[in-house]
């Protein structure tokens, strides 16, 4: 991830920023970092688990919804667009006229690994600590690199972690009927 900007932006800032590209950002400790976009395998499994977390939606008959380019305040100049997120209805409807940005933990976000020791890093260490402390109950680390899910669940204000590999099921608190296994995630 590089900085394209030579300043900081505030978080005002970030939310009208325009570069008249298509390119999407993220606000890093108030610089703007480039996303590049997901490679194949990376899509697949995030249109996967978004078919997966559709279902699950609509057993659990609850007001969530699945969605992706949504970003996520996290710290006073930093905003994260996950790969997957689960939101409230109230949510949704929070942000229909302004940026997609919400400024409440979401109910579950999902971060596919890249290759690379960066975005490792970043998704196992920085992430998890600012999505801890915005108070995210679940965060789901799916890395088809080193072949595990990372699911990391709220217990007070600490994350509690259980490493999935295999044709081991998944343990979702916010979709406890879920059936699904870290090799499908993986090999979708």
């Amino acid at each position: 991830m590089t900085s394209v900007l030579d300043r900081e932006l505030t978080f005002e800032e970030y939310l009208a920023y325009d570069d008249g590209t298509d390119y999407r950002y993220a606000l890093v400790d108030g610089r703007l970092v480039r996303m590049n976009p997901p490679r194949g395998r990376h899509g697949k499994i995030i249109r996967f688990l978004n078919e997966q977390l559709q279902l699950a939606v609509k057993k659990a008959t609850q007001p969530w919804v699945p969605c992706w380019d949504t970003g996520v305040r996290t710290k006073k100049k930093t905003v994260r667009i996950p790969d997957l997120l689960v939101i409230t209805r109230e949510q949704e409807d929070a942000i229909d006229d302004i940026s997609a940005v919400l400024e409440t933990p979401p109910l579950l976000i999902v971060e596919v690994v890249s290759p690379g020791s960066e975005s490792a890093e970043r998704d196992y260490e920085n992430k998890r600590q600012e999505y801890e402390a915005l108070q995210v109950p679940e965060y789901w680390v799916v890395d088809p690199v080193a072949m595990k899910v990372t699911v990391y669940l709220l217990e007070g204000d600490r994350y509690q972690t259980q490493e999935y590999v295999g044709d081991r099921l998944i343990q979702s608190l916010l979709f406890p009927m879920l059936v699904l296994t870290a090799q499908q995630v993986l090999q979708s």
